[in-house]
């Protein structure tokens, strides 16, 4: 059923009028910069040319402004609650310093700008004219974003200044307007809501535009050495958390700004403390320790809270393309799997995010969204089962036994669901399908949407909402084995010991159907087969090593299967394990998408493959490989990408992209 979300959201905009004496708090940031680049301008509301920056799980973000006529403020903000995001401004709270003793405005043109990303917020130096001005955009809640500036007078002379706020919107059909003590925002194609409110102390006058508005402050005197701070808080809330709440924390988080931020600084230098202290051998390097940040950063600003339809946090795959705004059933077991090395509490809401969809039979939504009158939900198809997976890799990392006994009965319901919608001929070997009768869906459902052994397919019916693929899939059936081993482990760890054998022996059987059915003696590949079993579907592709990573293969066919995959001819290239061999008719190293491109989860799952039967230095080369010459992986400032060219190295569609972080974390700390 079709659910509007009534998106009454509020945005609103504080000016608190703090002095600090110098040297109250003096921040320690031992953080490295520059992991991503957040410089960019919007000229559009959908503008899509850089990133933004995130934090805490808000539906809001920004960047740094590289123009100059909007220096003073920062980029944004990219509001992710209207259509498929939207920048609401080129910079929607711009400082201006009137200089009452002069009588002129302070250019800042004229002074030296030093920008500096973090994981923990974005600073911008402004220095010269007797001058240093820090601006700090940090978070403070899912739904609060501070922009806290400091002004040092280093001149011998007192300053006062009348400072003012202003902003201008990119579109008519939001529309501003002045309403009581404050300014009311609102849209066209939103029911959101916004407000802009200051601190009544520190207000001289407001005014509105059409487009615009100015908030005048009350003049501030800096004595010589001396500093003032100005705190500018913006508010994104939705109608299912307290307004009033999250006033009361920003009125005791405005007390002292900068320690909140030092929190949240050694908050972010734990966790990458932690994850770099897995490091091993000649990967504890600062190349390595580099990509560790970004895969970090990349997932943060992906992360979202509860909203509308979505009942609990979860990652985006990229908030920077527009048609990935939900969460996705197998990114959200990937994203689990990574996020439990750092933050098993969020990586236990991913999956339950996805499992809040689980329909009564035991399918899980392939796609879910918070507002479906943007994008509704998709039952047409599932993903492959991999939750099983990471929730037992949660497990290990906290060895929280109520997950286990929360997760095990959804996940056992779905496991079933694939043998009793998927399996045509029911021998136990399942298909790929959909619920609505369409090849597309059912291409979907794997996960590799134009894959090259899907061009053939055709669909059998097994009942009026289920439909098959006529070929049984190597890789599905790989996931299921196992599936069942990891079913096998859980139930064991909830002392259900008659459960945890009985899967254990499913899995024995399953284990020799996948050696004796799909394997090609000849060729030396694992295949799909026609929906008989007897006829393989002779393409060479990433789908032939998942029973590697799955265990399921015997070392005779793994080492088989290690000759194509370290074969210049076949998967090893300039970025190695690619999803099609190089040498079929139809790869498309740049334009294939699922039919040349390499998938970080796919290499991910061929490596640990190689290292599960032994293949350690195989493993080692291919890992430096894919690091070192997939486009910008390693260096900082590029964002990594969701597929890349395995010929050039390129990076390619969507940027920021969580399951290439996640996949990457994973190889480095797992392997």
């Amino acid at each position: 059923m079709k659910y509007f979300l009534t998106l009454l959201s509020i945005l609103i905009f504080s000016i608190n009028c703090i002095k600090e004496p110098p040297g109250t708090f003096a921040l320690t940031n031992n953080l490295n910069p520059g992991i991503l680049d957040y410089n960019g301008t919007p000229l559009s509301q959908k503008d899509r040319t850089h990133l933004a920056f995130s934090d805490d799980g808000a539906w809001f973000a920004y960047s740094f402004p590289d123009e100059q006529k909007y220096y003073g403020g920062f980029s944004g903000p990219f509001l992710m609650t209207q259509e498929n995001g939207v920048w609401i401004s080129p910079a929607l709270s711009r400082l201006t310093l009137q200089n009452n003793s002069t009588g002129s405005k302070l250019n800042w043109d004229d002074l030296t700008l030093k920008k500096s990303g973090y994981s923990s917020h974005l600073e911008q130096e402004y220095s010269g004219k007797g001058l240093t001005i820090i601006q700090r955009l940090f978070f403070l809640s899912p739904h609060t974003a501070m922009i806290n500036t400091q002004l040092l007078n280093k001149s011998e002379h007192s300053i006062e200044f009348s400072p003012s706020w202003s902003g201008n919107i990119f579109s008519d059909e939001i529309r501003i307007e002045k309403y009581q003590n404050c300014i009311k925002i609102s849209s066209k194609k939103s029911p959101a809501i916004g407000f802009i409110r200051i601190d009544e102390e520190c207000l001289s006058s407001l005014s509105v535009s059409e487009r615009s508005y100015e908030i005048k402050q009350n003049k501030i005197i800096i004595e010589p050495g001396g500093s003032e701070y100005l705190n500018l808080t913006q508010t994104f809330i939705f109608p299912e958390y307290s307004i009033s709440e999250e006033f009361s924390n920003i009125k005791t988080y405005s007390e002292n700004p900068l320690k909140h931020l030092q929190k949240k600084i050694d908050e972010k230098k734990g966790v990458l403390d932690h994850l770099n202290s897995r490091l091993s051998g000649n990967r504890n390097s600062p190349e390595y320790k580099i990509l560790i940040a970004k895969s970090v950063l990349t997932m943060q600003n992906n992360w979202r809270v509860p909203a509308g339809d979505l009942k609990h946090s979860g990652l985006f795959p990229s908030y920077h393309y527009k048609w990935f705004h939900g969460f996705w059933a197998w990114d959200s077991w990937k994203h689990a799997a990574a996020l439990s090395l750092f933050n098993p509490e969020l990586a236990k809401e991913q999956v339950r995010a996805m499992y809040n969809f689980q329909e009564e039979n035991g399918m899980i939504a392939d796609c879910v969204y918070r507002d479906t009158s943007i994008e509704e939900h998709n039952y047409r198809n599932t993903k492959p089962p991999l939750s099983a997976w990471a929730v037992w890799r949660i497990f290990g990392e906290d060895r929280d036994i109520s997950f286990l006994e929360e997760m095990f009965p959804k996940i056992v319901k779905q496991h079933e669901w694939w043998y009793e919608e998927r399996d045509h001929d029911r021998d136990r070997i399942c298909e790929y399908g959909s619920t609505d009768g369409t090849l597309t869906a059912a291409k979907w459902e794997s996960g590799m949407d134009n894959g090259v052994r899907f061009d053939k397919s055709r669909l059998l019916k097994n009942s009026d909402s289920a439909w098959s693929l006529d070929q049984e899939s190597v890789d599905l059936n790989s996931y299921l084995y196992a599936e069942k081993v990891f079913l096998s482990k859980i139930a064991k760890e909830l002392n259900k010991d008659p459960v945890s054998g009985d899967y254990e022996r499913e899995a024995a059987v399953l284990k020799k159907k996948i050696r004796e059915q799909f394997y090609d003696n000849e060729t030396g590949w694992f295949y799909d087969t026609s929906i008989d079993g007897k006829k393989f579907i002779t393409v060479i592709g990433c789908e032939g090593w998942i029973p590697l990573w799955a265990e399921a293969a015997t070392s005779r066919q793994a080492d088989k299967i290690r000759e194509k995959m370290i074969d210049p001819s076949h998967f090893n290239g300039r970025v190695p394990l690619q999803t099609l061999s190089a040498d079929n008719p139809e790869f498309d190293p740049e334009n294939g998408y699922w039919r040349g491109p390499v998938w970080l989860d796919q290499a991910y799952f061929g490596i640990m493959g190689l290292e599960s039967y032994g293949f350690n230095k195989d493993a080692d080369m291919i890992t430096a490989r894919l690091i070192h010459n997939a486009g910008g992986v390693s260096e900082k400032g590029k964002s990594l990408r969701e597929n890349y060219d395995p010929v050039s190295g390129k990076g390619l569609n969507a940027r920021n992209f969580s399951w290439t972080a996640a996949h990457f974390m994973l190889l480095l700390l797992d392997g």
